[in-house]
C-alpha cells in the first residue's frame, strides 16, 4: 500500500501522480498536507520529503517504507512498479523518458514562472513577463510538431502524457482566452490531444479536487479514511 501526500489546492505536479494511481488501480491512502500553514515544514513531512515539496509517496511494500519525492521520479517509480506505460528498454524507452524530463526540466519550470510573475508577483515586472509568455508559447510550438505525427506525445500512451497534460491544458487553454501569443489559435494537435486526454476517466479523476481530509483508493474502493 502507498501513502500518496498531496494537497488540497491540487496543480501539475500532483495531478499527473492521481493520474497514474487512478490509472494502475494502486492501493493507496490521499494524505493532504495543509500548505496554508507550512506543514510541509514539519519534520515527520521532511522526513518524507527534505525538498519539503509535493507530492510524495512512502511506499509500505517494500520493507521498512521507501520514502521519497520529485513527482517526474514517483512517475517512473510506479510505472516499474507496475510495468505500465514505460517500455522496460530501448529506443521506445528513451522517447518516453525525453518527454517526461522536458515537463520536468522545461514546461513545469516555465509556466510556473509566468505564473508567478503574471499573478501572484507583488510587482509587475514586464521584461518577466514577456520573456515566461513567449518561451511557454515557443513549448507549446514544440509540442505541437510533436504531436503533428502520433496519437500521444511518445507513440503508445504513456507517463510521457500524465506528466504533460496537467500543465499544457490549463496553459493552453489561459492562452486561448487571452488569444496570446497569437499564433496559439492556429494549433491542431494539442486541442485534439486534449481532448482525447480528457475522456479517460483516470484524468477526470485526477482533475477533480477531492473532498475530505484523506482517502484510501484501490481494489475498488473510494471512501473516507475513518
Amino acid at each position: 500500500m502507498i501513502d500518496y501526500y498531496t494537497a488540497k489546492s491540487l496543480g501539475g505536479n500532483t495531478r499527473k501522480i492521481t493520474i497514474m494511481l487512478a490509472e494502475t488501480g494502486l492501493e493507496h491512502v490521499v494524505n493532504y498536507v495543509d500548505l496554508d500553514r507550512n506543514e510541509q515544514y514539519e519534520p515527520w513531512y521532511r522526513a518524507i520529503n527534505p525538498n519539503c515539496k509535493i507530492p510524495a509517496i512512502v511506499d509500505h511494500d517494500v520493507p521498512g517504507g521507501l520514502a521519497f519525492g520529485e513527482s517526474g521520479a514517483i512517475l517512473i517509480y510506479l510505472a516499474e512498479k507496475t510495468g505500465r506505460f514505460l517500455p522496460v528498454s530501448g529506443p521506445d524507452r528513451a522517447r518516453v523518458m525525453q518527454w517526461v524530463f522536458w515537463q520536468v526540466g522545461s514546461v513545469g519550470p516555465m509556466v510556473g514562472q509566468l505564473s508567478y510573475f503574471a499573478g501572484r508577483a507583488p510587482e509587475k515586472i514586464d521584461f518577466a513577463i514577456n520573456r515566461y509568455r513567449d518561451e511557454c508559447g515557443r513549448l507549446l510550438d514544440v509540442l505541437e510538431g510533436q504531436l503533428s505525427g502520433t496519437e500521444y506525445i511518445a507513440g503508445d500512451y504513456s507517463i510521457a502524457d500524465m506528466a504533460n497534460y496537467s500543465w499544457i491544458k490549463p496553459l493552453y487553454e489561459s492562452f486561448m482566452r487571452a488569444k496570446r501569443p497569437s499564433r496559439v489559435t492556429d494549433l491542431t494537435h494539442i486541442p485534439r490531444w486534449i481532448a482525447t486526454m480528457s475522456t479517460r476517466p483516470a484524468v477526470t479523476i485526477a482533475m477533480t479536487k477531492f473532498e475530505g481530509t484523506a482517502l484510501r483508493v484501490g481494489k475498488d474502493v473510494e471512501a473516507p479514511l475513518a
